[in-house]
């Protein structure tokens, strides 16, 4: 196992001898994918990383800037969390197959699994359903390993074989098998029951007077769900329901799901996939929904990038995916932290 030297300056031949190797396999991983993805047709495109809104997801945080124009006018822009309003306006446009290694931003977030900045692997297929890309990432996933050798991967004492047909999991089922709560009860008319949730999750996790039903879903997800996925083998876990929709559409046959999986390998989610949302108003209604909940327990809100609003009405059925590319190679590499997997530190770091 490599000895990671600390102490030094990341700029220091000791110390990027510490972890050269692992940029090694993050070269080799990168050149298989990007040959992975042109065999299949995909176009690499470049988007813009300052938006008129990072995002509108309730616990995603962006930092901002200000560009000033030839006129002296000041405007709020925002660094992206994901290329993904971008991307789905080049659906909207007529591109059909693409994908790009975005590089993205979040703030509140630093730890083993999480930078502030870092790399975020996200494709898009237009008139696909969403079992298109989740075959896509066990694909990636396995080229990922193969690319640097691996016969396996290993998180915190966790393990986990990418090349194994992977477990599929629906989200529901992981609740019953993980903590015996029946999810779906607590779920109606496309709103989560709170009561109901709580009433089932309360032997499981601390609830506070003020947990919603999302909050209550989480803790219970990341207590007593995620530390039992992903291992010997990847889990996909999908059909999230409807209050997790996002920006998934819902499934046609059984409205209390939304076509929303994630993959994990180790305990470690590595990928987010959506049949995606064409309602232009039923996506408005979601953001504007969550940003009243945003600015109730942070105190802000993000503006709706208007633009991709419309966007959505005029694109094409299509899937698409999001996946930390970092925590991949962190997987494929054999390196302990996503830190070592990057080749410079976000600024401020060591």
């Amino acid at each position: 196992m490599v000895e990671y030297d600390q102490v030094s300056p990341w700029w220091t031949a000791t110390r990027r001898a510490d972890v050269r190797p692992f940029l090694a396999a993050r070269i080799a991983i990168t050149r298989t994918i990007r040959a992975w993805f042109d065999e299949q047709g995909f176009a690499e495109v470049e988007t813009g990383i300052l938006q008129v809104s990072p995002g509108n997801e309730v616990h995603l945080h962006a930092p901002r800037t200000e560009l000033t124009g030839a006129d002296g006018e000041r405007a709020t822009r925002f660094l992206r969390t994901s290329p993904e309003f971008a991307c789905k306006k080049l659906l909207a446009a007529g591109e059909a197959k693409i994908f790009e290694f975005a590089r993205v931003f979040r703030d509140r977030e630093r730890g083993d699994l999480h930078l502030p900045e870092f790399t975020m692997l996200e494709w898009y297929r237009a008139d696909a359903t969403y079992d298109a890309v989740m075959a896509d990432c066990i694909v990636v996933i396995a080229h990922a390993a193969q690319a640097t050798g691996i016969g396996r991967f290993s998180f915190r004492d966790r393990i986990a074989d990418p090349f194994a047909e992977p477990e599929l999991l629906t989200v529901a089922a992981a609740f019953e098998r993980f903590a015996d709560i029946d999810l779906l009860a607590s779920v109606a008319d496309g709103k989560g029951d709170r009561a109901g949730l709580a009433a089932a999750a309360k032997q499981r996790v601390r609830i506070a007077d003020d947990d919603t039903w999302s909050d209550i879903f989480s803790k219970v997800l990341v207590e007593h769900i995620e530390p039992n996925l992903g291992q010997g083998r990847l889990t996909v876990l999908f059909e999230y329901p409807v209050p997790e929709a996002a920006l998934a559409r819902v499934k046609r046959s059984d409205p209390r799901v939304a076509e929303r999986f994630e993959i994990y390998a180790c305990g470690v989610e590595l990928a987010n996939g959506f049949g995606e949302l064409t309602d232009a108003r039923e996506q408005r209604l979601r953001f504007t929904q969550a940003m009243d909940e945003k600015q109730r327990r942070y105190g802000e809100r993000y503006p709706l990038d208007e633009d991709f609003i419309d966007a959505v009405d005029a694109m094409p059925e299509a899937s698409g995916v999001a996946l930390g590319f970092d925590r991949l190679v962190m997987l494929a590499s054999g390196a302990l932290r996503i830190d070592q997997v990057v080749w410079t530190p976000p600024a401020g770091d060591a």
